[in-house]
């Protein structure tokens, strides 16, 4: 396994919920659950430390990022500039695919499967950046995702359908890209993202 699959592999054990925010990742124990070198590990954690996902504490080791309040703040601001800005002057946005997503949301969030429908959501903010054809944007959105990643894990234990309520604001920003009205979708989403921040704030405040 290479280190970048190592990498992926953490990530999605994160997701799963495998692992809590400020867990210690212990050497020997991830070399062998993912049956790789301990160099090649090493190589992994440098890829999550950049991502924000992972943390190394000097004479400690590395740990799961715990992300707070301000850290969220951050977060949001940052997306509320990218991903509207994506919408207005993106090229290349795949509007069909983007409606394909939405419509996969729909299907899981009818029959109750909170976690396709979050996958799904990730998936429609991570192609709406892909609209705008820049590696650099692509890679700085799946830094923002992963940690998101993050944020997530603590929201959904309080408020398990979290994800389900931004359904129909995809579908109708897709409504809007669909009529050629990409202006007012990317006014649609900004607002939206600016209420979902405020609101994740206050989830983790409680």
């Amino acid at each position: 396994m290479r280190a970048d699959s190592a990498a992926s592999a953490i990530r999605k054990a994160i997701s799963a919920g495998d692992f809590e925010p400020g867990e210690q990742l212990i050497e020997s124990e991830m070399a062998e659950r993912l049956d790789v070198s301990r160099n090649t590990l090493r190589e992994a954690f440098a890829m999550l430390i950049a991502d924000g996902v992972v943390v190394r504490i000097r004479n400690r080791g590395v740990f799961i990022a715990s992300l707070g309040e301000d850290d969220v703040r951050d977060l949001y601001l940052a997306r509320a500039a990218i991903e509207p800005a994506a919408i207005a002057w993106g090229q290349l946005h795949d509007v069909a695919g983007l409606a394909d997503v939405v419509g996969r949301a729909e299907t899981a969030l009818a029959a109750g499967r909170a976690g396709e429908v979050a996958l799904a959501n990730q998936q429609f903010h991570r192609q709406l950046v892909a609209g705008m054809g820049s590696a650099t944007l692509d890679e700085t959105m799946d830094r923002l995702l992963a940690q998101m990643r993050l944020v997530f894990l603590q929201v959904l234990r309080k408020d398990p359908g979290f994800h389900g309520d931004y359904v129909p604001v995809n579908r109708h920003v897709v409504e809007l890209m669909s009529a050629g009205c990409y202006d007012e979708a990317a006014t649609v989403l900004h607002d939206s993202l600016v209420r979902t921040g405020r609101r994740v704030q206050e989830i983790l405040g409680e």
